[in-house]
């Protein structure tokens, strides 16, 4: 499968940049947060995982030590291969996640990664369509969305207690809706960058985007809305 920086997107620094502009290398460095605790909190014990945008298998990597079975979407082969070294058998399937169709259905379904912010309209339809079409009935999908400030604190840095800094410079307006914004990585070895499209979208604008595609909030699971546990609407 031949793939295309998406318009908008860049990235810089060593090794393979994804698409997205997403460096491998960068994502195989960077920390786990609180994701996994949000996420077996909130979903049965053992649950077999629908991952979407996995990366390199940061988050992964802590939920199959969790026990649960992980089946890793991505659209860079480059970062399936850092998965696919993980200990706990996860299944990986290399296609971009707007395209994605298996033939089978998932009681948990994962969309993180502020992915639900893309800037692309049909393209976020897309990604939320395949979420539903890839949920069981009586399953849930976990969504990550932007903090209230992401796009309005900048410039802003955070230090990781692993030593590197991760600092969000600008969201520059390029019309509809949009922000072109732009991100660095600072390692005492090596800087990486990456420049992203995404929308913001208020608590409104993300359930009507959620009632689009056949779903709606079950419950916000963090105080800053941030995640959040959708299920199929009736």
């Amino acid at each position: 499968m031949s793939l295309h920086m998406r318009e908008g997107y860049e990235g810089t620094g060593p090794g393979a940049i994804t698409p997205d502009g997403c460096a491998v290398e960068l994502y195989t460095r960077l920390s786990v947060g609180n994701e996994p605790d949000v996420i077996e909190a909130a979903v049965p014990a053992g649950a077999h995982i629908l991952e979407l945008g996995c990366g390199a298998g940061r988050v992964t990597r802590p939920l199959l030590e969790r026990d649960f079975r992980v089946t890793a979407v991505d659209e860079s082969a480059e970062m399936l291969e850092k998965v696919a070294e993980l200990d706990g058998g996860v299944r990986t399937v290399c296609s971009p996640i707007e395209q994605l169709d298996l033939d089978e259905k998932f009681s948990v379904v994962m969309l993180a990664s502020f992915l639900v912010h893309n800037g692309d309209t049909a393209v976020r339809r897309r990604m939320l369509r395949a979420c539903r079409n890839h949920v069981t009935d009586q399953g849930c999908v976990l969504i990550q969305r932007e903090g209230a400030d992401y796009h309005t604190n900048l410039p802003r840095e955070r230090v990781d207690p692993a030593g590197y800094t991760v600092r969000i410079v600008s969201a520059e307006p390029v019309g509809d809706g949009v922000n072109e914004v732009r991100a660095e990585y600072i390692f005492p070895d090596a800087v990486w960058t990456q420049t992203f499209r995404a929308r913001p979208l208020d608590r409104q604008q993300f359930e009507d985007a959620l009632a689009e595609a056949g779903l709606k909030v079950d419950k916000y699971l963090t105080e800053d809305d941030v995640w959040v546990r959708a299920v199929p609407a009736a």
